[in-house]
């Protein structure tokens, strides 16, 4: 038997062109860009193309791919009767969850004229979707109309007109957008080998998809970023941040958005939506959540050696944006649907079902049954 490493901690399971995470000098890479050189730089919709594609596009590319995002947006009667009718309370990551499931059931098998063609087709229908299905659960909640599709906008800019009901301005644009490209892809985390792992039994895309879906929504996960804002309302104010925090490392309890298992340096990632979450907040004139935010930080690097990680600033960001806490996770499954979807597209190219061995670790066989009468 080989070596047990929980959690597959430092083992090597694939191979990848689209993304690289180095934790020691706390730098991503999606394709041989570092993400400093992305961000602020490409788009989202650059950045789905860069990860399907492993390069990015020229302006005829781009153009023909944001033509296909925006006519692929329409969701089937059947997923828009389903948002309609189903609870109010509802997770938005379980409406999420189920109806990217769902797609599947609409997909006539036509698009394409190669499985290549036809899988990069659902990644693109996959990728225009899920933002109308979580913004649709948002209006349905709120007892308020779905506005109705429009093709005039880019991604980021068609969900918060989808969520708010109207256009919102370049900023709270561009500030989406660059978040989504943070996102979108980081290497070989548990969503993504979630969704690798399922696809290599050459299941179809939405199952895939939907795995990883279900994997996000976790705490450890996607839904860390809701767990830091609900730390800062609990704290309320600057003032008492150092003894809630020195508090809570006496009772050995963990501090949202601190650390990461991979990074042992500063997030790469975390500098952009840091910045971001200071011009936001100024802008708005309530500075309390990234002051709040800059103390928890500075006495955790202080005392426990530990960085602010992606979801400690985005959390800080979205919150500004007028965005609902519990669709924090959501906005990240709608950018991480870009990775999600090439890395299906990556596995299959060069397909091997995963199998990795366990060690039991159970009694010894020998065990004897006993009729169930003289059970105990």
């Amino acid at each position: 038997m080989g070596i047990t490493a929980r959690g597959l901690e430092g083992i090597v399971a694939l191979e990848t062109h689209l993304s690289d995470v180095r934790g020691d000098v706390g730098q991503l890479i999606y394709n041989g860009y570092d993400i400093n050189e992305l961000a602020g730089k490409v788009s989202f919709e650059e950045t789905c193309f860069l990860l399907w594609h492993e390069r990015l596009p020229n302006q005829k590319e781009l153009v023909s791919l944001k033509n296909d995002l925006r006519a692929q947006r329409e969701l089937p009667k059947g997923i828009v009767d389903y948002i309609r009718t189903i609870p109010k309370n509802c997770n938005p990551m379980d409406v999420l969850r189920t109806g990217v499931s769902m797609l599947g059931l609409y997909d006539d098998d036509q698009i394409g004229e190669s499985p290549l063609d036809l899988n990069r087709a659902r990644a693109i229908s996959i990728t225009a979707k899920i933002g109308v299905i979580a913004a649709y659960f948002h209006r349905h909640r709120l007892g308020k109309d779905f506005p109705p599709i429009r093709k005039d906008l880019d991604e980021a800019a068609h969900f918060l007109y989808l969520m708010n009901g109207k256009e919102s301005g370049p900023e709270a644009v561009n500030t989406l957008d660059v978040a989504y490209v943070l996102h979108a892809d980081h290497g070989s985390n548990a969503s993504t080998f979630t969704a690798r792992v399922c696809v290599s039994t050459l299941t179809d895309i939405y199952s895939a998809v939907t795995a990883a879906i279900g994997a996000l929504k976790g705490p450890l996960h996607g839904g860390a970023n809701e767990g830091v804002i609900h730390m800062l309302q609990e704290i309320g104010s600057p003032e008492k941040v150092e003894g809630w925090v020195h508090e809570k490392l006496a009772q050995k309890q963990k501090i949202m958005g601190m650390g990461h298992r991979v990074y042992k340096v500063l997030d790469p990632r975390a500098p952009h939506l840091k910045a971001m979450a200071i011009k936001l907040t100024k802008e708005l004139g309530e500075t309390k959540w990234i002051e709040m935010s800059e103390k928890i930080a500075s006495i955790m690097l202080k005392e426990k050696h530990l960085n602010a990680n992606v979801d400690f600033y985005s959390a800080t960001v979205y919150y500004s944006l007028g965005i609902p806490i519990d669709l924090f996770t959501p906005i990240f499954a709608i950018a991480r649907t870009a990775g999600w979807t090439a890395h299906v597209l990556e596995q299959l190219a060069d397909n091997r079902l995963f199998r990795p061995m366990s060690e039991y670790v159970g009694p010894e066989v020998g065990k004897k049954v006993v009729p169930i009468t003289q059970r105990g």
